[in-house]
């Protein structure tokens, strides 16, 4: 599971630290660099819904098998993309092989763990996942500047065969002794009934809110926006980027290994409302502070990296809403909100220093809208109705 969420990772990631290199050989400018993540994260929202009747009905093993593949025509395609558009349609197919590997994580963990010991789990899987992100940095900065970046995506994809054919060797659907409820043909408007019972959940709406915005934030920083601000701001060539990249994306694993201690010794609502504040804080200081040093600038991004890995808490509450037979569709319906945040937020920040200007100031707004993001999740996540999951 850790293996196939870090190839979802890098495919994620892997465009900040060579989106100078894109943007000069297929004509990029900051708008459209945010529109090659947001075709990833659409592509993964479009198939929520799909997935999580293919998690019940399926089950995680072959439907993960099948998108893989189609993962390794969308890594192969970004490769040999000759202008934007072409690598636009690249990534959304890539996300789209991707859109299963999260998910099935989460309803696996929850069949072998319960209660803390879900968040454990989750926790490790996610925390080992963050190989993907490391290596969507220095490594990938040392084999673009190998073998281009164009080469340095094709051996990406050769990897995803490498996964794919592990997991459908490996990979099991329920731990031994767990008989699981065979399920029921379904006809489209069954399926779609299905689905308003799961939007009529008590409680899901709060998670959602909060969803929307959690893992977005970080995703907009780590995976996209960090790499060109540390070029444009502070003149950081793709080395010194990927460094930055790489340290930052070694404080998540961090973070994500910290969350069950927070949650032991602060309650698992407290923990997320704390860490939402902090990384609040943390793009506070970097929108207001003209003229921020390197070294300033990168600790409030490695800290905003750490804390903003609570998102594992808000699955964990989202999974306990649903009983098992649903919780497919259940749990991709609550991985919606991540997946449309992250779709969304880099685009509106692209838009946002494109508007105001490739520059110090451009990238001090972003930062505030991503603060400001933050603050409206809390609201919601404080005083939407409840549900029945644990607090």
């Amino acid at each position: 599971m850790s293996a196939m969420t870090a190839v979802s990772q890098f495919h994620r990631a892997a465009v900040g630290v060579v989106a100078p290199e894109l943007a000069a050989e297929l004509h990029l400018g900051p708008a459209a660099l945010g529109t090659a993540n947001t075709a990833f994260f659409l592509a993964l929202l479009v198939a929520q819904l799909p997935v999580g009747v293919g998690l019940d009905r399926l089950g995680p093993r072959r439907l993960v098998t099948w998108l893989t593949a189609l993962a390794v025509i969308g890594s192969v395609a970004q490769a040999l993309a000759q202008d934007g558009p072409q690598f636009l349609a690249a990534r959304f197919v890539l996300g789209l092989g991707c859109a299963a590997s999260f998910m099935s994580a989460v309803v696996l963990a929850g069949r072998w763990h319960a209660g803390p010991g879900l968040t454990k789990a989750m926790s490790g899987i996610f925390a080992w996942s963050q190989v993907g992100i490391l290596a969507a940095g220095a490594p990938l900065a040392l084999a673009s500047g190998l073998v281009g970046w164009r080469g340095a995506y094709l051996i990406s994809a050769a990897l995803t065969v490498v996964v794919g054919a592990a997991w459908w060797r490996f990979a099991a659907d329920a731990p031994p002794g767990m008989v699981l409820r065979e399920p029921a043909k379904e006809t489209l408007g069954e399926v779609l009934a299905g689905q308003f019972v799961v939007w009529k959940t008590p409680g899901l709406l709060r998670i959602l809110s909060m969803h929307c915005f959690a893992y977005a934030v970080m995703a907009t920083l780590l995976t996209l926006w960090a790499g060109p601000y540390l070029y444009d701001v502070h003149g950081l060539d793709a080395a010194g980027r990927g460094s930055v990249l790489l340290a930052m994306g070694l404080t998540v694993p961090c973070g994500q290994l910290a969350l069950p201690f927070l949650e032991r010794n602060l309650g698992r609502e407290p923990a997320v409302i704390t860490s939402a504040v902090i990384v609040i804080i943390t793009m506070t200081v970097l929108a207001a502070w003209p003229g921020i040093p390197l070294w300033t600038a990168i600790v409030l991004l490695m800290i905003s990296c750490f804390f903003s890995t609570y998102s594992i808490l808000l699955v964990a509450q989202g999974r306990a809403l649903f009983p098992e037979h649903m919780v497919g569709r259940g749990i991709t319906t609550v991985n919606l909100g991540q997946v449309l945040g992250s779709a969304l937020l880099p685009a509106v920040v692209g838009g946002a220093v494109a508007l105001v200007g490739v520059g110090e100031q451009g990238y001090r707004v972003g930062f505030l809208l991503l603060g400001f993001s933050l603050v409206i999740g809390i609201a919601g996540y404080r005083w939407l109705p409840r549900g029945n999951a644990p607090p």
